[in-house]
């Protein structure tokens, strides 16, 4: 059985930083059953971009603080480096299923942990290794409480 039977359609904004659906969007979920995208519903795909904020961040006060306190500027600069790695390792990756976890954030028709369980799924239907798919999970079980919607 084929887990997206349609294509994912969609046109990035001027900024892109969001998309529009062109076309409807299905993902048939092995424990939940298909989980339908209207044309027309806007994405940011995977929200990874406070992520690079974060890394930025820290690398800059690394060397600001580094000038006066070499050890702790360093610690933070680890800090920023590793939040650097981890962004490029999920950058990129995941946009069907990101789509399909919006939507469900989005609409509420699902619990949070099973909206959650559902992009881990659709990250694994789509090829996304499973040890990626796993550090997404993680992302938005830690920081995706702020965004559902009940």
């Amino acid at each position: 059985m084929e887990r997206f039977p349609l294509p994912l359609k969609a046109e990035l904004s001027i900024r892109g930083s969001q998309a529009r659906l062109l076309g409807g969007f299905v993902y048939q979920d092995p424990e939940h059953g298909a989980v339908q995208v209207p044309t027309g519903f806007k994405t940011d795909f995977a929200s990874v971009r406070p992520l690079r904020t974060i890394a930025w961040t820290l690398l800059g006060a690394s060397l600001a603080v580094g000038v006066v306190w070499a050890e702790v500027g360093a610690c933070i600069g680890s800090l920023g480096y590793g939040a650097l790695a981890l962004y490029a390792s999920v950058v990129g990756y995941g946009d069907a299923a990101a789509t399909i976890h919006d939507r469900l954030y989005t609409t509420g028709e699902l619990s949070r942990k099973a909206s959650d369980k559902v992009f881990f799924n659709a990250l694994c239907s789509s090829g996304v290794a499973r040890w990626r798919a796993w550090l997404m999970w993680c992302g938005v079980r830690l920081a995706g409480r702020q965004r559902y919607q009940r």
